[in-house]
C-alpha cells in the first residue's frame, strides 16, 4: 500500500513567524491541515499584492498543471461569514490556472488568520515566490515596513532577502507615476528603474531608454552622462567621493534621493520628496514613529 504523499513545507517558513510570532501552524486537530476542496468554494482574498496577471504565463501553469497536477497547495483562510467559503492568502494563480486546466479540486491548506495576518501571509507567500514585477515587491515591502513596523534588515530577514535589495526595491517608489507604470508592465525592468532613481528626470530619461531600446547597461552610461557637470563648472561640482558615498547610502537607507551640500565646515542635508505620501512617511521614520 503507496503511503499517502505529505504535504510539502510551507513556503513561508521563519519569514511570517518573524512578523506573526504566534501565526497558527498546520494543525489537525485544529482543521489547518492539507485538504482537497472544490475550486468554486475559493475566491481570491482581500490582501493580493498583485496586479494583473499574465495570460500566456496562466496558460503555460494550466499545462503543467494537467500534466503534473498542483505540487504546491493554496493558503486559504475560512471566509468571515461564511460557511464553507474560502478566502486564497497565496496561490491565486495557481487556482486559476487550475480552472483553466479544468480542475474540480484542488490542494488547499486552510489557516485561522485575522485580517492582519492574513495580509502579511499573502505579501510574504507572494515575495518569497518571487514572481513579483518590481512595483508590486516595492509596495509589498512598504506595506509590511507600514503594518508591522519593521526595520529594512528585519523584513530581509522575514521574505528572504538582503537589506540592500529591500532598500534599492523602495527606492523604486520614488519614481514618478508614469515610470512606475512602465515598470509594472514590463516595458522597463527593475534594473532600469535603478538607473532612473537618482535621476534629475527619470520620466524623460525613461523615455528616452524605451525610445532607443536600451538595455541596462546603455542606460546606466546615458543616465552618467547626463549628469556629469557642465563644461567650465567650479571645483565646488566636483564630487568628492566620500559625500557621494554618505549620500548613496543615505539614499539606500531612507528610500529618497539624498544630497549633501558642504559649505566651509558645515552645510546642508537636501532631502528629495515627491507627495505628501513620501513626506509623512519620512517624518515617522525620524521620529521614530
Amino acid at each position: 500500500m503507496t503511503p499517502p504523499r505529505k504535504a510539502p513545507p510551507s513556503r513561508l517558513g521563519r519569514g511570517l513567524s518573524a512578523l506573526i510570532p504566534d501565526a497558527p501552524a498546520a494543525d489537525p486537530a485544529n482543521g489547518t491541515a492539507l485538504r482537497t476542496l472544490p475550486v468554486e468554494a475559493l475566491e481570491p482574498g482581500p490582501f493580493q499584492p498583485r496586479g494583473g496577471m499574465d495570460k500566456a504565463s496562466l496558460d503555460d501553469l494550466a499545462a503543467s498543471i494537467r500534466e503534473n497536477g498542483i505540487l504546491q497547495p493554496i493558503l486559504a483562510r475560512p471566509k468571515p461569514g461564511t460557511p464553507g467559503a474560502y478566502q486564497i492568502i497565496g496561490g491565486e494563480r495557481r487556482w486559476r490556472a487550475a480552472q483553466a486546466a479544468q480542475l474540480h479540486e484542488v490542494p488547499v491548506v486552510v489557516r485561522e488568520f485575522g485580517d492582519r495576518e492574513a495580509m502579511a501571509a499573502g505579501l510574504v507567500e507572494n515575495l518569497q515566490r518571487q514572481d513579483l514585477n518590481a512595483m508590486e515587491e516595492a509596495e509589498g515591502y512598504r506595506r509590511l515596513l507600514d503594518e508591522f513596523g519593521l526595520t529594512q534588515d528585519g523584513l530581509g530577514q522575514s521574505v528572504g532577502k538582503s537589506r540592500s535589495h529591500v532598500a534599492n526595491t523602495l527606492r523604486l517608489l520614488t519614481l514618478p507615476p508614469e515610470v512606475r507604470n512602465l515598470v509594472a508592465n514590463g516595458v522597463l525592468s527593475a534594473g532600469h528603474a535603478r538607473t532612473l532613481v537618482t535621476a534629475a528626470d527619470p520620466a524623460a530619461l525613461a523615455a528616452q531608454i524605451v525610445a532607443r531600446g536600451l538595455n541596462v547597461r546603455q542606460a546606466e552610461a546615458l543616465a552618467a552622462a547626463q549628469g556629469k557637470p557642465k563644461a567650465g563648472a567650479k571645483d565646488r561640482a566636483r564630487r568628492d567621493p566620500d559625500i557621494a558615498a554618505l549620500e548613496r547610502d543615505l539614499t539606500e537607507r531612507l528610500g529618497l534621493r539624498v544630497a549633501l551640500k558642504p559649505q566651509g565646515k558645515g552645510g546642508e542635508v537636501v532631502i528629495h520628496y515627491r507627495d505628501f505620501d513620501q513626506l509623512d512617511g519620512l517624518v515617522r521614520l525620524l521620529s521614530g514613529g
